[in-house]
């Protein structure tokens, strides 16, 4: 044997110790009985332990507690979920006193203005992913209060994917990047997340929410949300009611085509980032009314739906939102990691007059949030600038990684004679915080209540809401989403899910991703609701952009004039042309380019001011603008056009030009403009 083949045997030999080294760290899990990390096997891994079926959360569960706590340290340092997002800080200001319902500081007087922080944020995908992607997209509000941090955390829809939180790491594992390939990223379109849902009815209402425009939103400044979990209102008696919060966006809540969502997540990531911080540099704050929902204790069982389920909206049509506040965000962060990243929100986080109902997956986050901070930011969070209150705040903490706070005293401990027992708990008619005195009673149970489990009713009611648009574009995202499943047996079990909201959708979708058409029916549920489709929005031009497509040679007056009224009703102007520098027009206005077709794109721009004109490159010039022109008209956006630039929309048998604005035969262009950009989409255009 040669020297080279003897060196060859002994690498493999020594490749094959590694591998079997290796073997005993490899897991077969398929087929096998659950169990925990210690080796006891479980019996439900679906629901926490509470006080009977309607009971608070219990702490003796240490399998939810060993399950949470591992899911919420699985990723350093970036956020488990939500790692995606953008802030800005702001103001609320209290429009009524609630003093009749809660006791809570900040919402005692008319005026009253409180400072806040926010994030908005995607659940899905990396730090690094797509701002536009088909999401579930979340707010969370921090309200620096005298009586210390308030969180008030929201998601763009008003039901969750799952109604117990033990379910919550399942559905996020199945949700995220699959573990093989870490693909796809940013996207629910594959195999496990739809297998999930196939087999987790539950989760049906959410995603059909995010199939919907709802889930590709235009804006965070157009996103209306929603804190899914029910709270108690304590008031000064000590008489609590049922809350949920929503925040209303003052400019409406509005969506991208998929079409669009795609295009722009690929030409700018940051889509929304930059949206945002745009619109505050410009001094188009961002505006959202908060509103409540109450339902007085006594009424807990009035309504078919349960109030403790997180799957169940509460709709506006029978428990109205009453809107008590404004949030007006006027202010970019200074340093985008300090602040955005380091932000910490915990729902634990109430101030007196706000409580925790029975609401099982509020019991578990009540858990999981704060040991995600201290996981990813570090055990002294509290302290850093952005998490901070604006109050005084002392304890019997001490140590712990990058503690930088310098607390002189020699006590660190409850009770004590040498620091005259301080710091000193205060009672709660002085101001210290205390629960709810709620009855509790019941057997230890790992079981929710039977009232959970309608999971098609509220999914009908929501098909049933959607305009006839909406609709087709629900069915758009679920068949591109259920497509993207390679399993012919999952998109099969979907679709069987699917014709219990709603017979017809699932034959079509069926046909789209080539299954077998559904057997069986929806649920004979007639009832629908306005304010769950978008068509009710408010409308208005104030802050969306326009882009001006234009060239040397234009009609100066015509165009100043335009410009004057789209910036009278907050309109923003983009100059797009061929180079940047300045065009210059027929009478000598030059005009500043702000992007040449390189650097923009009409997906990035909400309507067209087609003006036309000259340029070096005639033909390049005027092939962007027919392409721009195209993309606008296709995507049902509205578009102006001045007299230089009619050669390029030209009347046809083939469209009827619905929501294009000549400025030739229209006596008032420049206010007949505005209100087609108010109207954003013509869905009647052929």
């Amino acid at each position: 044997m040669d020297k080279n083949s003897s060196s060859e045997n002994k690498e493999r030999h020594h490749k094959n110790l590694k591998n079997q080294e290796m073997d005993e760290f490899r897991v077969q899990n398929t087929g096998k009985p659950m169990t925990t990390n210690q080796g006891r096997k479980v019996s439900n891994d679906e629901e926490i332990l509470t006080a009977g079926e309607r009971g608070p959360g219990l702490l003796e569960d240490v399998h939810y507690f060993e399950k949470m706590t591992h899911f919420v340290h699985e990723e350093i340092p970036e956020r488990k979920v939500h790692a995606r997002g953008s802030g800005a800080h702001g103001e609320f200001e209290c429009y009524q006193s609630m003093q009749h319902l809660t006791k809570a500081g900040f919402l005692q007087e008319a005026g009253k203005k409180t400072s806040v922080f926010v994030r908005f944020s995607t659940v899905q995908g990396s730090k690094g992913s797509k701002d536009t992607a088909r999401d579930l997209r979340c707010l969370g509000v921090k309200f620096y209060t005298e009586e210390g941090n308030y969180d008030l955390t929201t998601i763009a829809m008003p039901i969750l994917i799952n109604s117990d939180p033990m379910k919550f790491p399942d559905v996020i594992h199945a949700y995220q990047p699959e573990p093989r390939t870490d693909m796809p990223q940013a996207a629910g379109a594959h195999d496990n997340f739809w297998d999930y849902v196939a087999n987790n009815p539950e989760a049906l209402h959410m995603t059909l929410w995010v199939m919907s425009d709802r889930g590709i939103l235009r804006s965070y400044r157009m996103m209306e949300s929603w804190g899914i979990n029910t709270y108690l209102f304590i008031n000064e008696e000590e008489i609590p009611t049922f809350v949920r919060f929503v925040w209303k966006p003052v400019l409406g809540t509005h969506s991208l085509l998929m079409d669009e969502a795609k295009k722009i997540g690929g030409i700018d990531p940051d889509f929304h980032r930059r949206d945002l911080m745009d619109a505050i540099n410009r001094g188009a704050y961002p505006e959202y009314e908060l509103g409540v929902q109450l339902i007085a204790k006594e009424d807990e069982f009035k309504y078919d739906f349960d109030l403790l389920d997180p799957t169940k909206f509460w709709p506006e049509e029978l428990i109205p939102v009453h809107l008590i506040g404004k949030m007006t965000l006027n202010r970019n962060v200074d340093n985008f990691f300090a602040e955005v990243e380091q932000v910490g929100f915990n729902p634990g986080n109430v101030v007196p007059g706000i409580d925790f109902s029975n609401d099982p997956v509020l019991q578990g986050r009540l858990i999981a949030y704060q040991t995600a901070q201290y996981h990813r930011i570090g055990t002294n969070f509290q302290d850093l600038p952005i998490n901070r209150p604006i109050c005084p705040f002392h304890n019997n903490q001490r140590k712990g990684p990058m503690r930088y706070r310098i607390d002189v005293d020699q006590v660190n401990y409850h009770k004590n004679s040498l620091a005259n027992n301080t710091p000193y708990t205060t009672p709660p008619e002085e101001g210290g915080y205390e629960h709810y005195p709620a009855k509790v009673e019941g057997h230890l149970t790992r079981k929710r209540s039977e009232s959970f489990s309608d999971f098609f009713t509220q999914p009908r009611i929501f098909w049933n809401s959607l305009t006839a648009i909406e609709k087709q574009h629900t069915i758009g995202g679920l068949s591109f989403q259920v497509g993207s499943v390679k399993s012919k047996s999952v998109r099969q079990q979907v679709v069987n899910l699917l014709v219990n909201v709603d017979r017809e959708m699932a034959c079509i979708v069926a046909d789209n991703i080539g299954v077998d058409q559904p057997k069986g029916n929806n649920v004979p549920v007639s009832t629908s609701y306005p304010s769950l489709s978008q068509a009710s929005t408010p409308k208005y031009a104030y802050s969306l952009k326009v882009g001006v497509l234009i060239g040397n040679g234009f009609n100066d007056r015509e165009v100043l004039d335009t410009f004057e009224t789209l910036q009278k009703y907050g309109v923003f102007i983009d100059i797009v042309s061929e180079q940047l520098g300045t065009v210059t027009g027929a009478a000598g206005t030059k005009l500043e380019v702000d992007d040449t077709f390189l650097t923009t794109s009409p997906y990035l721009l909400d309507a067209l001011f087609v003006v036309g004109g000259h340029s070096k490159n005639e033909v390049s010039f005027q092939q962007n603008v027919m392409d721009s022109v195209r993309v606008a008209y296709t995507h049902y956006k509205p578009i102006g056009v001045a007299s230089t630039g009619q050669p390029f929309i030209q009347t046809s048998d083939g469209n009827n030009l619905a929501g294009v604005v000549f400025s030739a035969n229209t006596p008032d262009f420049g206010i007949e403009f505005v209100k087609a950009i108010a109207q954003q989409r013509f869905w009647n255009r052929t």
